[in-house]
């Protein structure tokens, strides 16, 4: 046993940083979302260059096109592991615009691949963050990481499969049937029309696997598993939320609280690793007003994009194609990222 002056911090970076920005966003975006659902920002269409949005609309897909960049400041900002992985960071990007702004069902697919990673992905990141908690609370690394990594999911994605949101995951299938591939536009009709099987489906699979979770948990702490209360906090109150929006919810609240808070966590995720490396990269040395500078700096970037992407003519097919990419890599590199350091997590 270490002594207690070696002991971790139970937190990633800090009390004040790792609850407002990591542990209080799924409780804060439910609040949100419920305060503004059937109100003007959220109902009423406002006409932005020529096209209609809500207000809630820009904001959310602003921040979510802002953190799919945001990626790039912990891939292509990290010099020593861009110079590992050269053909990964820097060729792929270019090959896969090439590939979506060439081929309509090439574009297609990567719609479809890109709905659905993003499932997995957001899982992936609570997960993360979960494992990062049980280490930090004097738990071995691989201690129960199967257990956390099926239950992310489970509370994730098994609302979206038995909750009303799961024709509009689908119907991006729709897209292979415009360019030549009926066979997939006839998985929405399909999922619709066994939509109450998915539904039992889930109860019961997900109903057993919590029990036996429960179950596993308390045999782990019999053993001298230490519980976490930030990781157990982060779970039940993530998977409350996702139960709450993405199984009862309308398509667009639920998708404004579960993105808003996926990207709130991810953008204080990557400043909290990145800050010193962006700081580097400005030349700001340890002048007084550095920090600020590099924070207006990386959020002003992501957020100008992140505009920029949701606001941008559709009919654009290079962008359209840039943004399709963006959001492929950044659950590719993020993937990536997390898994060089899994071991520890």
């Amino acid at each position: 046993m270490s002594a207690p002056g070696d002991r971790r911090s139970p937190y990633i970076v800090g009390p004040v940083y790792d609850w407002l920005f990591f542990l209080s966003p799924p409780l804060v975006a439910l609040a949100l979302g419920v305060a503004i659902s059937d109100t003007p920002f959220s109902g009423e269409l406002l006409v932005f260059w020529g096209r209609e949005k809500t207000a809630a609309g820009v904001l959310v897909g602003s921040l979510i096109h802002a953190h799919l960049v945001a990626v790039f400041f912990r891939s292509h900002g990290n010099t020593s592991l861009r110079k590992r992985y050269p053909l990964r960071f820097l060729l792929v990007p270019v090959l896969a615009w090439a590939l979506i702004r060439g081929s309509h069902v090439v574009a297609a697919a990567a719609t479809v691949l890109a709905t659905f990673w993003d499932v997995w992905h957001s899982g992936l990141q609570t997960f993360g963050f979960a494992r990062i908690y049980d280490r930090n609370g004097g738990n071995p690394p691989a201690l129960a990481r199967r257990l956390d990594f099926w239950l992310n999911h489970l509370l994730y994605a098994g609302p979206i499969l038995a909750g009303a949101t799961m024709l509009d995951h689908f119907r991006s299938f729709e897209a292979l049937g415009k360019v030549g591939l009926p066979l997939f536009s006839t998985v929405p009709a399909f999922m619709s029309a066994t939509h109450r099987a998915w539904t039992l489906g889930v109860l019961i699979a997900g109903g057993a696997f919590l029990a036996f979770y429960v179950l596993a948990s308390w045999h782990l702490h019999r053993q001298g598993h230490r519980l976490s209360f930030q990781k157990v906090f982060l779970l039940v109150t993530t998977g409350a939320c996702s139960i709450y929006t993405w199984g009862f919810d309308s398509w667009g609240e639920a998708f404004f609280i579960m993105n808003l808070l996926h990207a709130v966590q991810y953008l204080a995720l990557v400043w909290a690793t990145e800050r010193e490396r962006i700081r580097e990269r400005l030349r700001l040395g340890r002048w007084r007003a550095s920090v600020p500078v590099a924070v207006a700096f990386f959020l002003g970037s992501v957020l100008a994009y992140g505009v920029a992407a949701e606001l941008l003519d559709p009919d654009l097919e290079s962008l359209w194609a840039l943004t399709l990419v963006v959001s492929l890599m950044h659950f590719w590199y993020d993937g990536f990222i997390w898994s060089v350091g899994r071991q520890q997590v």
